[in-house]
């Protein structure tokens, strides 16, 4: 699939690139892309919740009226689950949600997640730039004269840019990575995948084997 190069006015370049069918034009595996998303949104889980069972309830053990004779059910505590302020019955515990995935599926679900993106017309190639100073209104204007300002975007760099990143970090629409950041949530989350020649470069070394 041969793609237009654009500098960061929007203008043709006049160059093309070729986006290699081994990473932009292979069949997608739906369920290869399923679990690396899956596995991607529980690492950022922090597993952090915790509810107090009973034997962590401050109060007392004293046995709050007799066995027998009441009318009513038998209670051995304040702390039993059955009472207001009581502990709580298999309630949350911290723990780590994370799993691992193999190489070759996390692979063919980014190169899965790409070719829907090149099947759909979604991905804009740019040649490497830079922001001489870091201001938000320069990539304001750069998705304006790329015609994406209204649609979630994500620029994906050879190497980092500080100035570059800085500039879009403010933007709720916009998202900076480098080529070696690239998962599949983040490619499937944007509307359009904005990719320099460099990182287009970077990723065919990557994924294309």
């Amino acid at each position: 699939m041969e793609v237009k190069v654009l500098n960061v006015s929007g203008k043709e370049t006049g160059a093309k690139v070729q986006l290699p069918e081994s990473v932009f034009g292979i069949e997608p595996n739906d369920h290869a892309i399923y679990l690396d998303v899956k596995q991607f949104l529980a690492n950022q889980r922090q597993g952090t919740h915790k509810s107090k069972q009973r034997n962590e309830i401050a109060g007392s053990t004293r046995k709050l009226y007799k066995q027998k004779g009441t009318g009513g059910a038998r209670a051995g505590g304040i702390k039993s689950p059955l009472f207001n302020g009581g502990g709580r019955v298999f309630g949350p515990q911290p723990r780590d949600y994370s799993f691992k995935l193999n190489k070759k599926l996390k692979s063919l679900a980014r190169k899965s997640a790409l070719s829907y993106k090149a099947k759909d017309s979604n991905i804009v190639v740019l040649e490497d730039f830079n922001f001489e100073t870091v201001k938000t209104k320069n990539y304001v204007q750069l998705t304006a004269d790329l015609n994406v300002g209204d649609v979630k975007t994500l620029l994906v760099l050879g190497a980092a840019n500080n100035n570059v990143y800085l500039s879009s970090r403010n933007l709720k629409k916009a998202k900076v990575i480098t080529a070696d950041q690239l998962n599949t949530y983040d490619v499937l989350n944007a509307g359009k995948l904005l990719l320099t020649t460099g990182a287009l470069k970077s990723l065919e070394e990557a994924l294309a084997k």
